[in-house]
């Protein structure tokens, strides 16, 4: 599933450049999303993230596109690919700005993990 998020003056830090929370906060926001989409009625939390490294320098005025995608269900948990690309012009949708895998668990309401219904 794709989500896009258009990086303004407010997510810039003092070296002119997207700050980096902000990047790891939609990403969480944005593969939650997905995950509560394709498994409606669960409760789920992130418990991890892979290998959290920027590679480029991302701008004011970027749009990016949030693609995630599943890819492997376990019993309680479920992980996906997340892939963060420029959205503006078609030359900067080929070059990934970032990407990590996300994992979340599914937990009852006093905090059990929980099966995962398919």
């Amino acid at each position: 599933m794709d989500h896009h998020k258009l990086v303004l003056p407010e997510h810039i830090n003092d070296q002119n450049s997207l700050f980096g929370g902000y990047l790891l906060k939609w990403l969480d926001e944005f593969a939650y999303i997905t995950a509560s989409i394709d498994f409606p009625g669960h409760r789920f939390v992130t418990i991890a993230l892979e290998n959290v490294e920027f590679k480029h320098q991302i701008n004011c005025g970027q749009i990016l596109c949030f693609s995630v995608n599943k890819n492997r269900v376990g019993t309680t948990s479920v992980e996906y690919s997340v892939n963060v690309v420029g959205a503006k012009t078609p030359n900067e949708s080929k070059r990934v700005l970032f990407a990590t895998n996300i994992t979340f668990v599914n937990i009852t309401e006093s905090g059990q993990k929980a099966p995962i219904r398919q």
